[in-house]
């Protein structure tokens, strides 16, 4: 079974998407604008990367994203910051399906704004969603994967994860914290058939770039336009990544042939990191 953990904006709920068996090819994209499902069939695996209903046509549910998805995946809603209820999810789920051998955690989100200018509501929210979330739900399903003898959990980090970047402190600390938390627990399970990697996108053109921008345009009054070329230079290649460019690698950690690839924090930004 794989789980992709996914952020559904909103107060502390998050959506899971769970594959009971091995995907038998492409899955079409629902209907929203810059969310994709991009899913390559790489010996039974697939993932699903940057999922959001973020820009949903009025009237999509859930239901109708499991519905888009079909027979090879099921829509579960949790709060995978609420240890309470998660455990009890995925065992339900455990039960059902079986161990757990993939596992993508791509729950996250992001605030900007000075450091004096963040609240405590702020902070928490950053950590809770982008560090203690990967926290819960990987501790939840190591041992299973160690039953089985097998396994790969890809956390979703970003250029963030690995230098530093002003207004946005609070979530620099939560992605720095993701990959320390992908390299030690790489280092603890080796030898145990599973690998763990993080994946650090630089700017990437999806619902949470856009939001980036509209908030650039109401702080400083720049036009959308300036504020996308802007972000876009952060990159040397001068362009944003694209959601795909970003699964097709999460699939390939997820695939045998990165069996000796494990506790890593591999950056897709065009050379942002190089310098």
């Amino acid at each position: 079974m794989i789980i992709a953990t996914l952020w559904l904006p909103g107060p502390a709920v998050e959506l899971a998407v769970l594959l009971p068996g091995p995907c038998p090819g492409p899955v079409p994209a629902p209907p929203f604008s810059g969310a994709v499902v991009a899913v390559q069939a790489i010996e039974g695996v697939a993932v699903f990367d940057d999922l959001t209903l973020t820009k949903a046509q009025p009237g999509y549910t859930v239901k109708a994203l499991a519905q888009d998805l079909g027979d090879s995946a099921q829509v579960v809603v949790a709060d995978v910051t609420d240890r309470s209820v998660l455990g009890s999810v995925v065992q339900q789920l455990v039960d059902q399906y079986g161990p757990v051998e993939v596992l993508v955690n791509n729950a996250g989100g992001a605030l900007s704004s000075p450091l004096d200018r963040t609240d405590d509501q702020d902070w928490d929210q950053m950590i809770s969603v982008n560090l203690t979330s990967l926290f819960n739900v990987t501790r939840l399903l190591v041992p299973g994967m160690k039953s089985v003898g097998y396994g790969r959990i890809v956390t979703i980090a970003s250029t963030a994860g690995i230098t530093g970047h002003p207004y946005i402190t609070a979530y620099c600390a939560a992605k720095h914290g993701a990959v320390g938390f992908t390299r030690a627990l790489a280092l603890e399970l080796a030898g145990s058939g599973i690998t763990v990697n993080a994946v650090c996108p630089g700017f990437t053109e999806t619902p949470l770039l856009e939001r980036s921008i509209d908030n650039i345009v109401a702080k400083t009054g720049r036009d959308a336009a300036a504020a996308r070329a802007e972000l876009a230079g952060a990159n040397p290649q001068g362009r944003f990544i694209q959601p795909e460019e970003v699964a097709s690698y999460v699939a390939w950690l997820c695939s045998a042939a990165a069996e000796s690839i494990s506790g890593q924090a591999l950056a897709i930004d065009g050379g942002e990191t190089a310098g």
